[in-house]
């Protein structure tokens, strides 16, 4: 049989993995920053803590995983011929694969709530995994990057997180658009239009826009039993163009009536005001936008909400996140306040790649090889190998007697920048012959300055 592996996943080679440390080490460098502490959870969680987290849609895209043994003894037999009841689920499955990461860490707050410090600043870099249907820069199984201060209302906290976006794709060289909105004012505005009870059905939908365009979402809409006069209500939200102040001043206006709206148009305000005025925070490479229409689907989400996008490049999403003020109180643990982003490390990794972003020292590994011809060769080559890798040098010797062109070729298949030959002649006379091979520059160097060659290549 012709081995494979599931849809929706992937192999990395060792090109591909460097590259993908190059872009954890980026992110977690920012974290740590920041004041960041690294967790763990489980790949797996009971399914009992992730169900109903995410809204239905999101339930749906849980990987359940089947318990072990007779799974289907507890089931009678009478229920085999329905075409699989939900309510099997409790008898066939107790656990699934995380969905994400905030929920996890939201059971992980609750069970050591007497041993972390408050507010508790955390980082997380681990896979998780959706049954969602595999597309371009959308996966199964797919890993994030999250950042969440939990125990702290401040808003400030809010403003360092997107100041994280910025240092992280400042430091990759890609410059982004943050949008930011409310929830407050998605809760608004569904008391504006006299839907206040289907708060869900048009968050799930707006957050669509983009995807399947205005058309689309008000068919979706009406499907939900949304009446023409309503979703007209809705329609100078769809069209809103402007700048920050006007989108406001809009807001301002159309949710006048809303006590629940104006509240969010605050909060929104607060957080702009940091990166505004004399003493404002800075951003390198990165703008903010206010987009009424950013929904982000999860059902958790109560105050600002965030999402990043390439400002060169359209891509979708490749970092979202916002607060989430109520979601340890379903774990036990009331009135702790929390507010989290998150990075997709894999779209970013195919931004990366498709604008040519990733450095050389992202995809080097070993930095130096050593040429092998002969016994001689490797007997004496063992000193400098050791002398280079005890000077942090990555360095290799090639090894089994071979022609200079299958080490040549070895070295160019592994992107190794140096290869170093070390024959009867160069020991002779105390030298090392190194050659670059990218520009094909070549140097004697005496073997007492081995550990500092790299200079003689600037």
């Amino acid at each position: 049989m012709k081995p494979s592996i599931p849809k929706g996943t992937r192999d990395f080679t060792p090109l591909e993995t460097a590259r993908r440390k190059y872009i954890f080490d980026t992110i977690r460098s920012a974290f740590e920053l920041y004041g960041f502490e690294a967790i763990e959870t489980p790949a797996m969680e009971n399914l009992s803590t992730l169900t109903g987290k995410y809204g239905d849609e999101g339930d749906r895209l849980i990987f359940k995983i089947l318990n072990s043994g007779d799974f289907l003894k507890d089931i009678r037999e009478k229920d085999l011929s329905v075409d699989f009841p939900n309510d099997w689920v409790p008898f066939i499955s107790e656990k699934a694969l995380r969905y994400d990461l905030t929920v996890p860490f939201a059971r992980f707050v609750a069970m050591n709530r007497n041993s972390i410090p408050f507010p508790f600043k955390r980082y997380q870099i681990q896979p998780v995994w959706r049954a969602d249907r595999p597309q371009r820069g959308r996966y199964r199984e797919f890993w994030q990057c999250d950042a969440d201060v939990v125990g702290s209302p401040s808003l400030l906290n809010e403003a360092e997180l997107i100041q994280i976006y910025d240092e992280v794709f400042s430091n990759f060289k890609l410059p982004v658009k943050i949008l930011i909105n409310n929830r407050k004012i998605l809760a608004g505005i569904a008391e504006v239009i006299g839907k206040p009870d289907q708060l869900i059905d048009i968050t799930v939908a707006i957050d669509k826009l983009d995807k399947i365009g205005v058309e689309k979402v008000m068919e979706e809409l009406q499907n939900k039993g949304f009446d023409t006069e309503t979703i007209s209500k809705l329609q100078p939200v769809f069209d809103l163009k402007g700048n920050n102040e006007h989108k406001l001043a809009f807001l301002s206006s159309y949710l006048h009536s809303s006590e629940t709206g104006k509240l969010g148009i605050e909060e929104l305000r607060q957080v702009l005001d940091f990166f505004e005025g004399d003493n404002k925070l800075n951003l390198r490479d990165s703008s903010i936008e206010v987009d009424i229409t950013l929904a982000r689907g999860l059902n958790y989400y109560t105050g600002t909400i965030l999402e990043v996008k390439a400002a060169e490049i359209d891509f979708g999403s490749i970092g979202g996140g916002g607060r989430y003020d109520d979601l340890t109180g379903i774990f036990g643990l009331p009135d702790v306040p929390g507010v989290g982003i998150s990075f997709g490390a894999d779209r970013i990794y195919d931004v990366l790649l498709m604008q040519g972003l990733f450095p050389q020292s992202a995809i080097t590994s070993t930095e130096v090889l050593i040429a092998n011809f002969s016994t001689a060769d490797q007997r004496y080559a063992l000193g400098l190998l050791q002398t280079l890798r005890q000077s942090g040098i990555r360095t290799e010797i090639y090894p089994e007697f071979a022609k200079l062109k299958k080490q040549f070729d070895y070295a160019e298949k592994k992107n190794i920048p140096y290869l170093l030959i070390y024959g009867e002649g160069e020991r002779q006379n105390r030298i090392a012959e190194i050659k670059e091979l990218s520009s094909g520059k070549q140097i004697s160097i005496d073997i007492s300055e081995i550990a500092d060659f790299k200079k003689q290549f600037k």
